[in-house]
Protein backbone atom coordinates (compact mmCIF):
# COMPACT_ATOMS: atom_id res chain seq x y z
CA UNK A 1 0.00 0.00 0.00
CA UNK A 2 3.00 2.31 0.01
CA UNK A 3 1.92 3.73 -3.53
CA UNK A 4 -1.42 5.17 -1.54
CA UNK A 5 0.15 7.23 0.54
CA UNK A 6 -1.09 5.41 3.29
CA UNK A 7 -1.11 8.07 6.19
CA UNK A 8 0.07 6.27 9.76
CA UNK A 9 -2.30 5.79 12.29
CA UNK A 10 -1.65 8.04 14.80
CA UNK A 11 -3.81 9.48 18.03
CA UNK A 12 -3.91 12.46 16.36
CA UNK A 13 -5.37 10.97 13.26
CA UNK A 14 -7.73 8.80 14.90
CA UNK A 15 -8.96 11.88 17.09
CA UNK A 16 -9.19 14.08 13.76
CA UNK A 17 -10.80 11.33 11.58
CA UNK A 18 -13.49 10.68 13.79
CA UNK A 19 -14.31 14.09 14.78
CA UNK A 20 -14.42 14.87 10.93
CA UNK A 21 -16.92 12.09 10.43
CA UNK A 22 -19.61 13.59 13.00
CA UNK A 23 -22.09 16.01 13.04
CA UNK A 24 -21.82 17.75 14.90
CA UNK A 25 -17.74 17.38 14.77
CA UNK A 26 -17.66 17.46 18.45
CA UNK A 27 -17.17 14.86 21.04
CA UNK A 28 -15.92 14.35 25.00
CA UNK A 29 -13.11 13.37 25.71
CA UNK A 30 -14.00 10.14 27.10
CA UNK A 31 -15.51 8.94 23.90
CA UNK A 32 -12.44 9.79 22.19
CA UNK A 33 -10.68 7.91 24.21
CA UNK A 34 -12.71 4.76 23.90
CA UNK A 35 -12.47 6.13 20.25
CA UNK A 36 -8.52 5.33 20.32
CA UNK A 37 -8.90 2.27 22.58
CA UNK A 38 -10.07 0.56 19.09
CA UNK A 39 -6.83 0.95 18.03
CA UNK A 40 -5.31 0.50 20.63
CA UNK A 41 -4.14 3.58 21.61
CA UNK A 42 -3.73 4.42 25.23
CA UNK A 43 -6.01 6.20 27.11
CA UNK A 44 -2.69 8.80 28.23
CA UNK A 45 -1.59 8.84 24.49
CA UNK A 46 -5.07 10.12 23.35
CA UNK A 47 -4.88 12.78 26.14
CA UNK A 48 -1.71 14.42 25.36
CA UNK A 49 -2.88 14.29 21.58
CA UNK A 50 -5.89 16.31 22.44
CA UNK A 51 -3.97 18.49 24.50
CA UNK A 52 -1.51 19.35 21.53
CA UNK A 53 -4.37 20.00 19.14
CA UNK A 54 -6.06 22.21 21.30
CA UNK A 55 -2.31 24.19 21.18
CA UNK A 56 -2.15 24.06 17.66
CA UNK A 57 -5.70 24.97 16.99
CA UNK A 58 -7.20 22.05 15.60
CA UNK A 59 -9.66 21.89 18.05
CA UNK A 60 -11.21 23.38 20.93
CA UNK A 61 -12.38 22.59 24.73
CA UNK A 62 -15.03 23.19 26.52
CA UNK A 63 -15.87 21.01 29.86
CA UNK A 64 -14.37 18.21 28.60
CA UNK A 65 -15.71 18.12 25.27
CA UNK A 66 -13.25 18.52 22.11
CA UNK A 67 -14.62 20.15 18.48
CA UNK A 68 -12.96 21.03 15.53
CA UNK A 69 -11.88 24.71 14.92
CA UNK A 70 -13.53 27.09 12.31
CA UNK A 71 -10.58 26.03 10.00
CA UNK A 72 -11.29 22.26 10.39
CA UNK A 73 -14.66 23.08 10.03
CA UNK A 74 -14.54 23.82 6.27
CA UNK A 75 -11.96 20.81 5.70
CA UNK A 76 -14.99 19.02 6.86
CA UNK A 77 -17.59 20.65 4.61
CA UNK A 78 -15.52 19.83 1.36
CA UNK A 79 -15.01 16.13 2.73
CA UNK A 80 -18.78 16.05 2.75
CA UNK A 81 -19.08 17.36 -0.52
CA UNK A 82 -16.56 15.69 -2.22
CA UNK A 83 -18.91 12.53 -0.92
CA UNK A 84 -21.84 13.98 -1.82
CA UNK A 85 -21.17 16.39 -4.76
CA UNK A 86 -23.26 19.27 -5.41
CA UNK A 87 -23.75 18.95 -9.54
CA UNK A 88 -26.57 19.66 -11.58
CA UNK A 89 -27.54 19.13 -14.95
CA UNK A 90 -24.55 20.31 -17.64
CA UNK A 91 -26.06 22.06 -20.16
CA UNK A 92 -22.13 21.97 -21.94
CA UNK A 93 -21.66 25.55 -20.23
CA UNK A 94 -18.28 26.37 -18.52
CA UNK A 95 -17.65 29.22 -16.04
CA UNK A 96 -14.21 30.42 -16.68
CA UNK A 97 -12.53 32.84 -13.81
CA UNK A 98 -10.27 35.72 -14.71
CA UNK A 99 -7.73 37.35 -12.55
CA UNK A 100 -8.77 41.34 -13.02
CA UNK A 101 -7.09 42.36 -9.61
CA UNK A 102 -3.82 44.12 -9.62
CA UNK A 103 -0.94 44.39 -7.66
CA UNK A 104 -1.51 41.13 -5.32
CA UNK A 105 -0.02 40.13 -2.41
CA UNK A 106 1.57 36.64 -2.16
CA UNK A 107 -0.89 36.33 0.65
CA UNK A 108 -3.54 36.74 -1.73
CA UNK A 109 -2.45 35.03 -4.67
CA UNK A 110 -1.63 32.08 -2.42
CA UNK A 111 -5.45 31.74 -1.33
CA UNK A 112 -6.64 32.44 -4.30
CA UNK A 113 -4.80 29.30 -5.73
CA UNK A 114 -6.02 27.46 -2.67
CA UNK A 115 -10.04 28.39 -3.30
CA UNK A 116 -9.59 27.85 -6.73
CA UNK A 117 -8.60 24.20 -6.10
CA UNK A 118 -11.72 23.81 -3.48
CA UNK A 119 -13.99 25.12 -6.19
CA UNK A 120 -12.20 22.11 -8.60
CA UNK A 121 -11.54 24.81 -11.38
CA UNK A 122 -8.04 23.88 -13.05
CA UNK A 123 -5.98 26.98 -14.39
CA UNK A 124 -5.87 27.10 -18.68
CA UNK A 125 -2.79 28.82 -18.03
CA UNK A 126 -1.62 31.54 -15.17
CA UNK A 127 -4.28 34.00 -14.34
CA UNK A 128 -7.45 32.23 -16.55
CA UNK A 129 -9.03 28.77 -14.28
CA UNK A 130 -12.43 27.15 -16.13
CA UNK A 131 -14.54 24.13 -15.45
CA UNK A 132 -17.67 22.71 -16.44
CA UNK A 133 -20.59 24.68 -15.23
CA UNK A 134 -22.22 21.62 -13.63
CA UNK A 135 -21.35 22.61 -9.89
CA UNK A 136 -23.63 24.83 -7.19
CA UNK A 137 -21.40 26.06 -4.54
CA UNK A 138 -20.45 29.73 -3.07
CA UNK A 139 -17.31 31.94 -3.93
CA UNK A 140 -15.34 32.49 -1.06
CA UNK A 141 -14.48 36.32 -0.93
CA UNK A 142 -10.78 36.05 -1.49
CA UNK A 143 -12.00 34.66 -5.36
CA UNK A 144 -15.01 37.18 -5.69
CA UNK A 145 -12.50 40.41 -4.88
CA UNK A 146 -9.98 39.00 -7.58
CA UNK A 147 -11.54 37.55 -10.42
CA UNK A 148 -14.38 38.63 -12.40
CA UNK A 149 -16.38 34.85 -14.10
CA UNK A 150 -17.63 34.53 -17.72
CA UNK A 151 -19.32 32.12 -19.27
CA UNK A 152 -18.83 29.99 -22.19
CA UNK A 153 -18.06 27.04 -24.71
CA UNK A 154 -15.34 25.85 -25.77
CA UNK A 155 -15.15 25.58 -29.89
CA UNK A 156 -13.13 22.35 -29.67
CA UNK A 157 -13.93 18.83 -28.11
CA UNK A 158 -14.95 19.53 -24.19
CA UNK A 159 -13.60 15.79 -23.44
CA UNK A 160 -10.24 16.84 -24.90
CA UNK A 161 -9.93 19.76 -22.81
CA UNK A 162 -11.06 18.37 -19.81
CA UNK A 163 -8.08 15.63 -20.60
CA UNK A 164 -5.48 17.99 -20.28
CA UNK A 165 -6.67 20.26 -17.62
CA UNK A 166 -7.31 17.47 -15.38
CA UNK A 167 -4.97 13.98 -15.02
CA UNK A 168 -7.68 11.52 -15.06
CA UNK A 169 -6.41 8.41 -15.96
CA UNK A 170 -3.89 8.91 -12.97
CA UNK A 171 -6.69 9.83 -10.40
CA UNK A 172 -8.75 6.44 -11.73
CA UNK A 173 -6.20 4.52 -11.58
CA UNK A 174 -5.24 5.65 -7.66
CA UNK A 175 -9.18 5.12 -7.19
CA UNK A 176 -9.48 1.41 -7.98
CA UNK A 177 -6.15 0.42 -6.28
CA UNK A 178 -7.94 2.25 -2.75
CA UNK A 179 -11.23 0.69 -3.79
CA UNK A 180 -9.45 -3.14 -4.26
CA UNK A 181 -7.31 -1.88 -0.82
CA UNK A 182 -10.25 -1.12 1.40
CA UNK A 183 -12.48 -3.94 0.23
CA UNK A 184 -9.91 -6.77 1.16
CA UNK A 185 -8.82 -4.77 4.27
CA UNK A 186 -9.58 -7.22 7.49
CA UNK A 187 -8.93 -4.85 10.64
CA UNK A 188 -10.50 -2.13 11.70
CA UNK A 189 -7.52 -0.31 12.13
CA UNK A 190 -6.55 -0.77 7.89
CA UNK A 191 -10.25 0.27 6.69
CA UNK A 192 -9.69 3.04 9.27
CA UNK A 193 -6.52 4.57 7.76
CA UNK A 194 -7.48 3.36 4.11
CA UNK A 195 -10.83 5.20 3.92
CA UNK A 196 -9.26 8.98 5.49
CA UNK A 197 -7.33 7.93 1.90
CA UNK A 198 -10.29 7.05 0.29
CA UNK A 199 -11.57 10.64 1.34
CA UNK A 200 -8.25 12.54 0.90
CA UNK A 201 -8.39 11.37 -2.80
CA UNK A 202 -12.35 12.45 -3.25
CA UNK A 203 -11.40 15.51 -2.87
CA UNK A 204 -9.16 15.53 -5.87
CA UNK A 205 -12.06 14.45 -7.87
CA UNK A 206 -13.24 17.36 -10.29
CA UNK A 207 -16.23 16.12 -10.59
CA UNK A 208 -17.08 16.26 -14.27
CA UNK A 209 -20.28 15.67 -15.87
CA UNK A 210 -20.23 12.12 -16.85
CA UNK A 211 -19.94 12.86 -21.00
CA UNK A 212 -16.25 14.43 -20.63
CA UNK A 213 -15.30 11.49 -18.10
CA UNK A 214 -13.83 8.35 -19.60
CA UNK A 215 -15.64 4.57 -19.45
CA UNK A 216 -15.93 3.49 -16.83
CA UNK A 217 -15.10 6.33 -14.46
CA UNK A 218 -15.28 5.25 -10.51
CA UNK A 219 -15.55 7.98 -9.00
CA UNK A 220 -19.56 6.61 -7.74
CA UNK A 221 -18.17 3.44 -6.69
CA UNK A 222 -15.51 4.38 -4.65
CA UNK A 223 -17.96 7.19 -3.13
CA UNK A 224 -20.55 3.81 -2.07
CA UNK A 225 -17.58 1.62 -1.03
CA UNK A 226 -16.93 4.50 1.20
CA UNK A 227 -20.21 5.35 2.58
CA UNK A 228 -20.75 1.41 3.26
CA UNK A 229 -17.35 1.73 5.47
CA UNK A 230 -18.45 4.94 7.21
CA UNK A 231 -22.13 3.25 8.38
CA UNK A 232 -20.00 0.24 9.49
CA UNK A 233 -18.28 2.75 11.82
CA UNK A 234 -21.07 4.63 12.76
CA UNK A 235 -22.69 1.00 14.10
CA UNK A 236 -19.31 0.66 15.77
CA UNK A 237 -18.75 4.04 17.45
CA UNK A 238 -22.56 3.58 18.62
CA UNK A 239 -22.34 0.13 20.45
CA UNK A 240 -19.13 0.16 21.60
CA UNK A 241 -18.22 4.12 22.30
CA UNK A 242 -20.73 6.47 22.67
CA UNK A 243 -22.65 4.46 25.21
Amino acid sequence: MDNLEIRPLTARSVVLSTLLGVHPPRLPARYLVRVGDLFGIAEGTIRVALSRMVASGDLVQSGGTYALTERLLERQARQDESRLPPTVPWDGTWEIAVITAERRPAADRAALRQAMSALRLAELREGTWLRPANLTRPRPGTVVRQCTFLSGRPEEDPAALAATLWDLETWAAKARTLHTALTEATTIAERFTLAAAVLRHLLNDPLLPPPLLPPDWPGPDLRTHYEAFETDFEHLLTNHVLT
